[in-house]
């Protein structure tokens, strides 16, 4: 099974990119740039659930 810290990693990488869209659609600078640290802050939380899933399954 799939680590929380990967669920919630795509969960908020979505989230950003949403919020980017939104902002560019909006002309809402401030937002989209808030999405695009979404997206990273995501994309690193999937990373470290990657390497915890990767430590399970070498025990």
């Amino acid at each position: 099974m799939a680590d929380q810290d990967r669920i919630e990693g795509s969960a908020k990488n979505m989230g950003g990119k949403i919020k980017e869209g939104a902002g560019k659609l909006t002309g809402d600078s401030k937002l989209q740039a808030e999405g695009k640290a979404d997206q990273v802050e995501g994309k690193v939380q999937n990373a470290v659930g990657g390497v915890k899933d990767s430590l399970k399954d070498d025990k």
